[in-house]
């Protein structure tokens, strides 16, 4: 299924993934219903991405700051191994971890992926990086599901079972990660982001859900665009979004 984004500078055409069927029927059906005419793209980042969607942009009021609207649900996450964040990716947008452990997708923002384009020493050091944070995460939440027994613990001033209790865990998360294939960027992501380029930090984040087959020079109009404070271009990019039957 394709869709074009026309805008006021020029037209994008996405086409959407069958792998990711919740995300591209929703996108169809808001397509379909006019949801995104009119809107602008709120929230532009030079080298990194353009994003849309927010039905509150609508007649834009100068100076007004968007990117909190969508309709009155998320959507699940679709995160597919193998569907990266390469440039020109079309992505979900959605809350942040703390508050979104499901990293549920928004109703209806989206983002369009520029990023950068690494070199191969870049990567190895991203790599190693994302590794350690992936841990991290997987370390956190066994912590916090033992939170009851390290409080008792401390009460008690147990420093051989709290000792005990951290090897445990860094055994279970070092486990967990083999299990999960949580490590450094495959050999896949390396030729992606050492050629194509994107954003390979939000790898396994976001629900990625199409990616553009036409208007790569318009992304890349948009995302070097003149913006205020806060990410707003400085004139408003509008869109209309119409599905390629």
């Amino acid at each position: 299924m394709n869709i074009k984004i026309s805008t006021t500078i020029g037209d994008i055409t996405v086409r959407l993934y069958d792998e990711t069927p919740l995300h591209r029927d929703n996108f169809v059906k808001l397509a379909k219903e006019g949801y995104y005419d009119g809107t602008i793209f709120h929230r532009v980042i030079k080298n990194f991405m353009i994003q849309g969607g927010d039905p509150d942009s609508r007649n834009p009021a100068p100076g007004a700051h968007y990117g909190t609207g969508g309709p009155d649900y998320t959507i699940e996450a679709e995160i597919k191994p193998g569907i990266y964040h390469k440039r020109g990716a079309l992505a979900a947008a959605r809350q942040g971890d703390e508050v979104n452990p499901e990293r549920r997708s928004s109703g209806s923002q989206f983002y369009i992926v520029w990023g950068d384009v690494y070199k191969e020493g870049q990567l190895a050091q991203l790599s190693k990086q994302l590794e350690m944070q992936a841990q991290q995460g997987i370390f956190n939440r066994l912590v916090a599901e033992h939170r009851a027994e390290i409080l008792q613990m401390r009460k008690n001033r147990d420093q051989a079972g709290l000792m005990d209790l951290q090897e445990r865990l860094a055994a279970e998360t070092e486990k967990m990660a083999r299990e999960q294939g949580v490590g450094g960027l495959t050999d896949a992501q390396k030729q992606i982001y050492t050629t194509v380029g994107g954003t390979p930090h939000l790898d396994g984040q976001y629900t990625v859900f199409g990616e553009v087959t036409e208007g790569m020079d318009i992304v890349e109009k948009i995302q070097q665009t003149a913006t205020h404070p806060g990410d707003r271009p400085v004139e408003d990019i509008v869109m209309k979004v119409t599905v390629l039957e």
